[in-house]
């Protein structure tokens, strides 16, 4: 293997393998043995933010680290209820990037009491739940759609452009919050 150290020298000899996780390099100089970490990626979740006309959908990078937006679904409803076009276009972002859970925004009053949204989205992901083969998370996203729009002011966008990405944002919002969470147990 070549490669560059941080010095700016080949690395052209591999070592012995040291344990998981870690690769040892050993410079042609013979200097000593350099250590870099080899990356594993961790599960990835999907992260929603589900309304009435449109879902924002956001995805976690491979290293389970930060929430990227993906897009945001336009609902296609042809009567009251839930529509199965949705939930197979949900489901197949979740096959497309191989996530092994659903992180659904559950919007609860700020009392803590559940809102009639909150109904909907749950018995939406319970859908998807049962559609996919995959475990739902329920996340609250009291506010996040207001902290989407101030995120969207600071960066510039005009009010009018907001509808296209808010969504995004929310459901980015949403799922960065449910890594986070991991991450500190």
């Amino acid at each position: 293997m070549r490669g560059f150290s941080t010095f700016g020298t080949y690395l052209d000899c591999i070592g012995p393998d040291t344990g998981p996780g870690w690769i040892s390099i050993q410079p042609p100089c013979g200097i000593g043995w350099l250590w870099e970490p080899t990356l594993e990626t961790q599960p990835r979740y999907l992260g929603l933010d589900i309304g009435n006309r449109r879902i924002g959908v956001a995805v976690s990078d491979e290293l389970g680290l930060t929430a990227q937006p993906v897009l945001t679904l336009e609902r296609r409803r042809v009567a009251p209820g839930i529509s199965r076009d949705d939930l197979r276009s949900l489901a197949r972002l979740a096959r497309r990037f191989g996530v092994v859970g659903i992180v659904v925004g559950n919007p609860v009053h700020l009392s803590g009491d559940l809102s009639p949204q909150a109904e909907k989205n749950q018995a939406f992901a319970a859908a998807l739940g049962e559609l996919s083969g995959l475990p739902i998370h329920f996340c609250d996203e009291r506010l996040t759609t207001r902290v989407a729009h101030q995120i969207l002011y600071e960066a510039g966008r005009a009010r009018q452009e907001h509808r296209e990405v808010v969504d995004q944002v929310a459901a980015t919002l949403i799922l960065q919050g449910f890594l986070d969470g991991k991450s500190s147990l």
